[in-house]
């Protein structure tokens, strides 16, 4: 991956309507997107990544700042004039045309030779591994088999950079994990910027190189999959990537104290006064009387390769413990336990 820019957006904001009626989607949002990474835009409904992706587009007119493609400010450009192309959430294809007909129509608007584009939709096919499926009409395939069109459409241009918005958000739970599957190996195979738009966290740690997390038309935390979820800025992202437990408390003579009267001696930077623990699920374990916090189960939820145990303090605080299904006998309602935390992964967030 390069440490190129494909993409800068510098202070991009973006409001529709004007005086009361106003409405912002974006909110000064500036962010650097690598020659070759996959970059996901990831946030709940409402929270502007359509509209900063739509705005790369060209789709939509910032109102404030710019938009620089490889050094190029683009920001006014028209989006048939910009190196870059979309796939949405839904497939958008000619039904009249057949698959490779779907394909090389953009490359014909283009005023391509009829041997460039044959050469272009063969390449694409095989890329997506439909070259079987060239004659055959939309209507007569599947979903993905549909999505993996729409995709070797987008890439026949060989655009700079590739859009997708919510491309899988259509397919049932086991296509959708086979694209992400195809989606990964596409970018590699290609080289090209892929900037990908969902809410489903799973979908962006599975694929991305890196992750913006919005919300509120604000870009909250850029970083690794890794990074983000070992080490949220906020109670927001904490929450928003996995599954997380929070415990109120308040840092005295350098610990956290919980509800419960127990101390933890943790990392806390320049936190003082009233905070938030936040504790991921996998980093409590069950262990025997004495050796942690004192507790019982009062829910049992069982997911196959792990069961999930919701246990209450002594105080009343509510966790949930990750444990493998197959380690050791199942706990049942009522039963008591220790859950021993690793201080060392407790993040300690602003209350």
């Amino acid at each position: 991956m390069s440490n190129k820019y494909a993409i800068k957006a510098q202070n991009v904001g973006k409001i529709y309507g004007e005086g009361a009626s106003a409405v912002t989607a974006l909110g000064d949002v500036s962010i650097d997107i690598r020659q070759g990474e996959f970059f996901t835009l990831l946030g709940p409904s409402g929270c502007g990544k359509t509209t900063l992706l739509r705005c790369i587009a060209g789709f939509e007119t910032p109102t404030s700042g710019k938009i620089l493609l490889s050094g190029r400010d683009i920001t006014y450009t028209p989006p048939n004039q910009r190196p870059v192309n979309t796939v949405f959430q839904s497939y958008a294809l000619f039904p009249h045309l057949t698959v490779s007909e779907n394909v090389g129509f953009g490359l014909k608007m283009q005023g391509k030779s009829r041997a460039e584009i044959d050469a272009a939709t063969k390449r694409v096919l095989a890329l997506v591994k439909l070259s079987d499926f060239a004659d055959r009409l939309p209507q007569q395939m599947s979903g993905g088999q549909q999505q993996r069109v729409a995709l070797a459409r987008a890439l026949a241009p060989a655009p700079e950079v590739l859009l997708l918005d919510e491309p899988l958000s259509a397919l049932d739970l086991k296509l959708r994990k086979e694209m992400q599957s195809e989606l990964k190996r596409l970018q590699v195979e290609t080289g090209i910027t892929f900037i990908f738009v969902t809410h489903d966290q799973e979908e962006a740690l599975t694929m991305s190189d890196r992750i913006g997390v919005m919300s509120a038309g604000q870009l909250l935390q850029v970083g690794t999959p890794r990074e983000i979820y070992n080490h949220p800025v906020n109670r927001f992202v904490a929450d928003f990537i996995g599954e997380t437990n929070f415990l109120p408390g308040h840092v005295q003579d350098g610990k956290v104290r919980i509800g419960s009267g127990d101390q933890f001696e943790v990392v806390l930077g320049d936190k003082t006064g009233a905070v938030t623990l936040a504790i991921r699920p996998e980093q409590i374990a069950i262990g025997a009387p004495g050796s942690g916090l004192a507790a019982k189960v009062v829910e049992t939820t069982y997911l196959g390769t792990d069961t999930h145990y919701t246990v209450a303090l002594s105080d009343d605080s509510r966790l949930i413990v990750r444990v493998q299904s197959n380690m050791g006998a199942a706990l049942e309602i009522g039963d008591a336990l220790d859950v021993v935390i690793d201080a060392q992964a407790v993040q300690v967030l602003e209350a």
